[in-house]
């Protein structure tokens, strides 16, 4: 039980992806998450309103099913695969956050400094998240797709424009870890 329980080696996990990205390959798709938010508009009728959402989705329906496996896949692993001990993040890690007055997440996925019911009621903590949604989304059009689909199915397919958007996602993380979130969480 150890092996369901604990934490794969990567190459059991990068093999896996590989022999996923096969597959779709063979059966001409692509992986992605965020194409399924206008597969769902589509489905509940938004090409009326425009034309952005006026496509066939029943071609797209394959793709809901890695949606829904996503959240069931992160129940059953969380509520009947978990040994307990909860997400192990570095201590200089936790000691950077809590800096910048972030609580170290002690097991949990997310700190309530960011997370949490009551930082969301907050003016600043609503505006960061908002911002951060808006952001987001409208990265992931511009950039024609998130980062699993180009991380993922872009770069297996050898997309030059995937490898400059990793490259920029990268880019982007590593200047909102140490150059913006420092003057957002800044404590005064």
């Amino acid at each position: 039980m150890e092996l369901i329980f604990g934490t794969w080696h990567w190459a059991i996990s990068g093999f896996l992806i590989g022999m996923t990205m096969l597959i779709l390959t063979y059966f001409g798709k692509s992986f992605g998450m965020s194409s399924n938010l206008r597969t769902m508009c589509s489905m509940a009728g938004a090409g009326k309103f425009s034309d952005f959402f006026k496509m066939d989705w029943r071609e797209q329906k394959w793709s809901l099913a890695v949606v829904l496996g996503a959240f069931v896949g992160g129940f059953i692993a969380f509520y009947f695969l978990s040994n307990g001990s909860g997400v192990n993040i570095n201590p200089d890690t936790v000691s950077q956050l809590q800096t910048l007055g972030i609580d170290a997440p002690n097991g949990k996925l997310m700190p309530d400094a960011i997370f949490s019911i009551e930082t969301m009621q907050s003016p600043k903590g609503f505006a960061i998240l908002l911002l951060g949604g808006l952001l987001i989304g409208f990265g992931t059009r511009y950039a024609g797709g998130c980062t699993s689909g180009h991380a993922i199915s872009g770069l297996s397919n050898l997309q030059l424009p995937s490898l400059v958007a990793v490259i920029g996602f990268f880019i982007g993380g590593l200047a909102m870890a140490h150059f913006i979130l420092p003057i957002i969480f800044k404590t005064a």
